[in-house]
C-alpha cells in the first residue's frame, strides 16, 4: 500500500472518506457532501503547516460526475488514499 504522504504533485489520488465544506468554500453550504468516497482527483500542490512542518496538506482537484475536474480543495493526508477501493 502506498503511503499518501510520499505522493508528489500531479499524481492521482481518491477520496478515502466523503469529503464535505468545512466552511472553507464560498457558495456552497458549510456540511454540504463535495466528494463522496472512492472520487478521484490529481494533486496540484502538496505543503504543509506552517506552524506545524510535519502536517502535510495537499490541494486536489477532484472530478465530477463527468470527468472535469472541479477547483481545488485543501486535503489532510488521512482524507486521501493512493490506491483505487
Amino acid at each position: 500500500m502506498v503511503n499518501v504522504e510520499t505522493l508528489e504533485d500531479g499524481d492521482m489520488v481518491y477520496a478515502a472518506s466523503p469529503i464535505y465544506n468545512d466552511g472553507g468554500l464560498e457558495g456552497v453550504e458549510e456540511g454540504a457532501l463535495l466528494y463522496p468516497e472512492g472520487t478521484r482527483g490529481v494533486i496540484v500542490r502538496k505543503g504543509h503547516l506552517e506552524e506545524n512542518e510535519e502536517r502535510s496538506v495537499f490541494l486536489v482537484r477532484f472530478e465530477d460526475a463527468d470527468k472535469n475536474l472541479g477547483e481545488p480543495i485543501g486535503c489532510w493526508a488521512e482524507e486521501l488514499r493512493a490506491e483505487e477501493a
